[in-house]
């Protein structure tokens, strides 16, 4: 029966997450440097964040629900497969054409992403002790 659990809960969880965020979790080791990530404002790009509307889905810290919009940070995907995903969206998200999100926009909400601090260890919540 705990196996059954263990897998209900982690399916749940994969579900939930949403297809920007499958493979990370708060715990999860810090990716790479990313290759190839043109340097961007971070401070302009959470500007440009709330501007667009991204927000209203993903949450002014990029953190995501399960109801409304996967988790884009504080480990945002490879730049290229964001740039791809925002352009051309598989799910419900609408597309931001270039008409609409500049490229170089684009660069600085990347910025605000990988700017974005990790949460604090569970164990070091005092609430949750």
């Amino acid at each position: 029966m705990k196996q059954y659990l263990s897998l209900a809960v982690g399916l749940f969880a994969i579900t939930a997450a949403g297809p920007l965020a499958a493979g990370s979790s708060p715990q999860a080791a810090p990716a790479p440097q990313q290759q190839n990530v043109p340097a961007g404002n971070a401070a302009n790009g959470r500007k440009l964040f709330v501007s667009f509307g991204c927000y209203q889905c993903h949450g002014y810290e990029a953190q995501g629900s399960t109801a409304t919009g996967p988790r884009l940070a504080p480990r945002p995907i490879a730049y290229a497969q964001f740039m791809k995903y925002v352009r051309h969206p598989t799910n419900e998200m609408p597309p931001f054409t270039e008409k609409t999100v500049k490229d170089a926009e684009l660069i600085d909400i990347y910025a605000f992403l990988r700017a974005q601090p990790a949460p604090p260890d569970v164990d070091k919540i005092p609430l949750l002790k």
